[in-house]
Order: structure tokens, then C-alpha cells, then sequence
């Protein structure tokens, strides 16, 4: 399992920062750090930017935005150090947050440490040496599942996330905001997606379904599983779209990034997670087994699921218009300008299937 942990690299170049400024700042607020830290980027995630700082007893991980504009309420990195902080005492996935900095003598932005957590993180395929055949690879999916449906059950009115609750209306406001921040993503040659934008906004729900806190991101690659057991789950990491809201929302969210395996050839090689593997819950059925284990009604799910690809539409198209201002050189976001014109069309075949 080691083998399978993520590889922290070298930095990339527009990525590096004064590790030495860093490193005071740590030594003043985190008990028990001694020695010259070396510093390495994990190469998952195309948002915000996640370091390894390894000490010569102690593995510490930073979390920073990215250079360059960005959207008005992304990438609030304190923000979510409180959310996770919050939520430590009643979901003991998220790891513990040791130190917040506001100050921009340090690093030129807001960051937070955090423990490192140690396990085996999914990625495109399923490793071979998880040793998992069709009924273990079902009981790692239904433990994935299961991991979503406790955080839905994380009492809300706990201080650090009652504040998060803006009341009654989240679906609406997610329509609105998601439409708003696609119009200002545009790129020369985008697809306007106004008939889309225009079918979420007439087949919305009239009321949220609950109140509940909502990963917003839940994948596969974001969550840790432990070294001696690849069916239990010992993290959940990227917490930076966290907040109060309805849960239908966050499970459409999660089925954006869900590939069956009989996807069509373009939407498998959007693929990042190993959900076309024997054994794996098809969207239909992980809806299902969401509604049975939650009680909620799930008839009517088409709209969460269109939902949940604009919201990765617009989040693929906010990336590629920081590559194409050049604010961004990493070439994997090449291509992320023909992506979100795919998961428009997408968006709109799920609606076309809806009548």
C-alpha cells in the first residue's frame, strides 16, 4: 500500500514560494518541529495547490490557492481550515488542522497546515495489489457511499458550521451563482449554454430537500484509504467547496465525476476514479442505494444530475480561462476548453432524456 500512497514531485516552477518563511512561521505555531524541512507538490488536483513539507520526524501538508484571478468566493483556504476544524469532533475522517496563516509576509497568500494522512489514495485505475475482486470492489464502493451519507447526518447547528447555513433557498442560489460564473468564464469559441442554464433554472425544485453539511467534491481520489485495509477509509481531504446545503445537490456534485463502464469513448477518458471496474455501482444504482439508506425521495433525480455537470462544466471552463490568460502553464489544462464544451452536450442529452 505504501506504493500506492500519492507521490509528493518537485515543485513546479510558477508553484514554488520561500520555503525558509514558511518554515518560522511553522516553528513559531506548531509544538515540537525541529530541523530543515524539504518541500515537494502533489500533482493531483487542479485548483488549488497542495505541498508536502517533510521534516526529519514529522510529515506536515500546506494547502494554497493558485496564482493568478479567480473566482470571488474560491479558494478561501481559511474558510475551509474552519470548516475541517469544525468538523473534527463529529467525523473523524477530516484531518487535523495545526496551523492558519493570514499574514502575507509568508507566503504571498492565506495557507493552512495540516497532518499528513497516510494511505493509499484512487486515482484512474484500481491498483492490482488492493487484491479486490468484484464483491470487494462493491464493498469499497458502498463504503465510499456510506462515508457521504454520515457527513449528511453531522449535526449542523455545531459552532463552526451553523455559520455556513444561509436558511432555505440553497438550490436556487446555486442555480443562480453557477449561471453567473459561467457567463464570466467565457473564452473566446465557448458554448454560451444558455438553453442550459435556462432548463435548470425553470426545472429546479421548488424547496432544498434537507439542510445538511455537503462535501461538494466527494470523489474517490478525494478520500484516504488505510494502509492495512483498503475497504476502510481513514480520510476525506479538499474541503474547500464545503458548506451547508442540500444533499441531493452534493450527491449530483459526485455522479459529475461518476464513468461507467459504458460510458461513451469521450466521457472514459474524462475518467479519474475507478468507477468503471466490475463490481462498482452504476449512477442509477448509487442513487438508489443513496435514497434507501437516507429515506430520501430520489424519483425525481435528472435535475441534480444535469446540476452536477454544469457545476463540472463550469469549474473545468474557470480553469482553462486562467491557462488561456496564461496565468497558468500547466499544460494538462490544455484541453479543458474542449472538455467543458463536452459536458455541455452532455447536459444537454440528460435533458432531452428528461422530456
Amino acid at each position: 500500500m505504501t506504493a500506492m500512497s500519492d507521490q509528493a514531485r518537485a515543485v513546479r516552477e510558477e508553484d514554488a514560494f520561500d520555503l525558509s518563511r514558511v518554515d518560522a512561521f511553522l516553528k513559531q505555531h506548531v509544538e515540537g518541529l525541529a530541523g530543515t524541512p524539504t518541500l515537494s507538490q502533489f500533482p493531483g488536483g487542479a485548483s488549488n495547490l497542495t505541498y508536502l513539507l517533510s521534516y526529519p520526524d514529522r510529515e506536515l501538508v500546506l494547502r494554497r490557492p493558485p496564482k493568478g484571478a479567480k473566482a470571488k468566493s474560491a479558494h478561501d483556504m481559511l474558510r475551509e481550515a474552519r470548516v475541517v476544524a469544525a468538523l473534527k469532533a463529529s467525523y473523524p475522517y477530516v484531518p487535523a488542522i495545526l496551523a492558519c496563516c493570514d499574514d502575507a509576509s509568508v507566503l504571498g497568500q492565506d495557507f493552512y497546515v495540516m497532518e499528513r494522512l497516510r494511505g493509499a489514495i484512487l486515482r484512474r485505475d484500481l491498483p492490482p495489489e488492493l487484491g479486490l475482486d468484484r464483491d470487494g470492489v462493491r464493498q469499497l464502493c458502498l463504503g465510499f457511499l456510506d462515508r457521504l451519507v454520515e457527513l449528511h447526518q453531522v449535526d449542523v447547528a455545531q459552532p463552526g458550521l451553523r455559520e455556513l447555513n444561509k436558511g432555505e433557498g440553497y438550490i436556487a442560489r446555486q442555480v443562480a451563482g453557477w449561471s453567473e460564473r459561467w457567463r464570466q468564464a467565457a473564452t473566446e469559441g465557448s458554448d454560451p449554454c444558455e438553453d442550459i442554464m435556462a432548463w435548470l433554472a425553470a426545472s429546479q425544485p421548488t424547496r432544498d430537500n434537507a439542510h445538511c453539511v455537503i462535501h461538494n467534491d466527494y470523489r474517490f481520489d478525494n478520500v484516504v484509504l488505510a494502509p492495512d485495509d483498503p475497504l476502510r477509509i481513514i480520510g476525506v481531504l479538499d474541503w474547500e467547496m464545503a458548506t451547508v446545503g442540500d444533499p441531493l445537490m452534493d450527491l449530483g456534485g459526485s455522479l459529475a465525476y461518476w464513468v461507467q463502464a459504458d460510458d461513451d469513448k469521450v466521457f472514459q477518458s474524462f475518467r479519474r476514479q475507478p468507477t468503471h471496474e466490475p463490481g462498482m455501482l452504476t449512477r442509477a444504482e448509487v442513487v438508489a442505494y443513496y435514497g434507501e439508506r437516507t429515506g430520501l425521495d430520489v424519483s425525481r433525480f435528472g435535475f441534480y444530475e444535469v446540476f452536477g455537470l454544469f457545476r463540472l462544466m463550469v469549474i473545468v471552463q474557470q480553469i482553462y480561462r486562467r491557462y488561456a490568460l496564461g496565468q497558468t502553464t500547466n499544460p494538462q489544462f490544455a484541453g479543458f476548453g474542449d472538455a467543458a464544451r463536452y459536458l455541455g452536450m452532455r447536459c444537454r442529452r440528460l435533458i432531452a432524456a428528461e422530456g
